[in-house]
């Protein structure tokens, strides 16, 4: 069972943070003005509540997991360095003169 959970992608990269982004405020900003247009029509507050919280559950949907177009783009990390490479000899300084 945990070899199932622990391949499923977890992870969106910069581009798709900014697409869900757009994505979210898209919809309920639509949903808002549907519901608003809609209650106002019919004189009903509990349709355009019901309208948005709609728009807010798709929005859920479509955002919070990290579906493949939200992955196209991954970060190019660099290779990791062995610790043994990373230690050098200290360079000799100067010492500075105080005037």
């Amino acid at each position: 069972m945990l070899g199932i959970l622990s391949s499923v992608p977890t992870q969106m990269d910069f581009k798709g943070q900014k697409l869900a982004e757009q994505i979210f405020q898209g919809i309920i900003l639509f949903s808002a003005v549907v519901g608003f247009l809609y209650g106002y029509v019919i004189e009903q507050f509990g349709w355009t509540v019901y309208i948005v919280i709609a728009g807010f559950a798709v929005s859920c949907l479509l955002t919070l997991p990290p579906w493949p177009m939200y992955r196209k783009n991954p970060l190019k990390w660099l290779p990791a360095q062995d610790c043994a490479q990373d230690e050098k000899k200290p360079t000799e300084k100067k010492p500075k003169k105080h005037k």
